[in-house]
């Protein structure tokens, strides 16, 4: 079994690679990676020889649930953490097990037998396996309904510049301009739209990324795009998401 470990404290990464060994001398830790900058770019091109990843939740930059919205992750994932307030996240991707810790070595026995025992349940059904792989495929909205007075138009996607926030209210704002108020929260729109197309870039933007025209450089390391059609304030990427935003941008 090839484990690939993120975890930004070096200790834990080391016990976890300790106890791995323990539990079968075959176990080959390919990579031990701390940050989501430098996570995302290495699963996009060395996870077709990763079987299995431990993952810390919360890591310097940011929680690695945040890899999930940047990139499919196609294998099995076991998420550790200190706290349990991310267990239900944690099961809402493809993971396998959640470990609360301290970690010991019975805890992560149980999830490598838990692992091992789903994979032999596969092989001795393997008509199941392409069934659950349709049902982890997300789909994305690809169109909106909105309103104007007693009219209901069909808004693609793919004509969207922009979702913003004022106050309580969201509203779409197309490529040609026309602004339209939704019935959605910024943060459902994170879990409806394409997260290769749209982008959170702080608390009052979600961006797709064709409307963006330039990106500088602004104080305190962060970001200030321009977007076309243009907004009527600055529009600054807040500084947690920079490093996420440069992955996007670069289509990491």
């Amino acid at each position: 079994m090839k484990v690939v470990i993120i975890e930004d404290e070096y200790l834990a990464a080391e016990k976890l690679e300790r106890y791995l060994l323990k539990y079968n001398r075959d176990i080959e830790v390919l990579i031990k990676l701390s940050s989501l900058e430098t996570a995302i770019p290495w699963i996009g091109e060395h996870q077709e020889t990763v079987d299995l990843f431990f993952m810390d939740v919360q890591l310097t930059d940011g929680l690695s649930f945040e890899i999930f919205s940047t990139i499919s992750v196609e294998k099995p994932v076991i998420f550790t953490t200190a706290f349990d307030e991310f267990a239900i996240d944690a099961f809402k991707v493809n993971s396998i097990d959640y470990l609360l810790k301290p970690i010991t070595f019975t805890d992560l026995s149980k999830a490598l037998n838990k692992l091992k025992s789903l994979k032999e349940q596969f092989s001795r059904h393997p008509e199941i396996s392409p069934l659950v792989q349709q049902l982890g495929k997300k789909s994305y909205k690809d169109r909106f309904l909105v309103r104007m007075g007693n009219h209901i138009h069909s808004i693609p996607t793919e004509s969207i510049g922009y979702f913003y926030a004022e106050g309580r209210d969201v509203y779409l704002k197309r490529t040609n301009g026309k602004k339209y108020l939704i019935e959605y929260t910024l943060e459902s729109l994170e879990e409806l739209l394409d997260p290769k197309k749209f982008l959170r870039t702080n608390r009052s933007f979600v961006v797709h990324i064709n409307a963006i025209e330039d990106v500088v450089v602004y104080a305190n390391r962060r970001l200030k795009l321009t977007l076309n059609p243009k907004t009527e304030n600055e529009l600054i990427v807040s500084r947690e998401k920079v490093a996420k935003f440069k992955l996007w941008f670069e289509g990491i």
